[in-house]
């Protein structure tokens, strides 16, 4: 099979496309054929070395989403979906394999139908970031009526957290640069804030007593207790577990937690549906051009998921 990796660590111009040997699916596991994989920043920081080093020897697949369809099913495997079903997944490489590569097998808990009404490319840029928002969304646990900041809220990340904290009920505050603030609104913000290190302020000039609960995925670690109420919680995307103050706990997280909760991605595929989730797509490039897709990324600035097609 098709798939692009690498050897060695390094810049985006190490990735390469390989020929390797099609996985088979085992007990409990279902292999895709993949037509689509997203490109994320863990992808980068793998390729980088910077995500450590595999104990495996290479070539190393990047890629943690997929979407395809269902080519094979592995003995004794519980599961609803067949041959040939439209399909997304979740992908945490197995040794040295990842989602960038024509065929991936998955835990029977990692996949589900693609959303009705989306093409492959849209399908794809789901499961990942939409599980993150979840678990973050869970993590704080707050009551409908509580407010709650994102930050990083034009992300792909923090764009489904405020899509999901609205249908829950909970009042939004989220950061923007000027560029953004009319995306971030239509994703159902209720306050739009200035993005940067200073926003923590501008919600407490905003709301005097604080938020109850802070989504951060713009990395602005103890910065964000300032915007929280007094024993509140904070969330965060990129590891910061820093000491609280005021009461204020961190709380880092990482979507492997949720990696095989199905029922929750299935949740999100529903809420796909009904239009209560939007899958924005920046770029779709070929998979012989993933290393452009990594420069692009390393850019900055890209609103919605780059994707490879296979």
């Amino acid at each position: 099979m098709k798939a692009v990796g690498f050897t060695e660590f390094g810049g985006p111009e190490v990735l390469q496309v390989l020929d390797l040997p099609a996985p088979e699916a085992g007990p409990g596991e279902i292999r895709v054929r993949v037509h689509a994989a997203t490109v994320n920043a863990v992808d980068a920081l793998q390729r980088s070395g910077s995500a450590g080093r595999p104990d495996t020897p290479p070539p190393f697949v990047p890629g943690m989403e997929a979407a395809g369809v269902v080519d094979q099913i592995g003995p004794g495997t519980d599961t609803d979906l067949k041959v040939g079903d439209r399909v997304t997944a979740i992908v945490l490489a197995s040794g040295s394999r990842g989602a960038y590569a024509e065929q991936v097998v998955v835990p029977a808990e990692s996949v589900v139908r693609a959303p009705e009404r989306t093409t492959d490319v849209q399908a794809a840029s789901l499961p990942m970031n939409g599980l993150t928002a979840r678990l973050a969304l869970d993590t704080l646990g707050l009551e409908p009526g509580r407010t709650v900041a994102i930050s990083g809220a034009a992300g792909a990340v923090g764009g489904y957290a405020v899509q999901l904290a609205k249908t829950e009920g909970l009042r939004v505050v989220a950061d923007a640069a000027e560029q953004d603030e009319a995306l971030v609104k239509e994703l159902g913000a209720d306050v739009v804030l200035r993005r940067g290190a200073e926003y923590p302020d501008r919600i407490r000039a905003e709301i005097p007593d604080g938020v109850d609960g802070f989504v951060d995925g713009a990395g602005l670690g103890g910065l964000a207790a300032r915007a929280v109420a007094d024993g509140g919680r904070v969330v965060s995307l990129r590891g910061f577990d820093g000491p609280g103050e005021r009461g204020v706990v961190f709380e880092p997280i990482v979507v492997f937690r949720y990696a095989r909760e199905r029922a929750k991605l299935d949740r999100l595929r529903q809420q796909v549906e009904e239009g209560r989730i939007t899958l924005r797509i920046a770029r779709t490039l070929p998979a012989e051009q993933a290393a452009e897709a990594h420069r692009l990324l390393a850019a900055g600035g890209v609103r919605g998921r780059l994707v490879l097609t296979f």
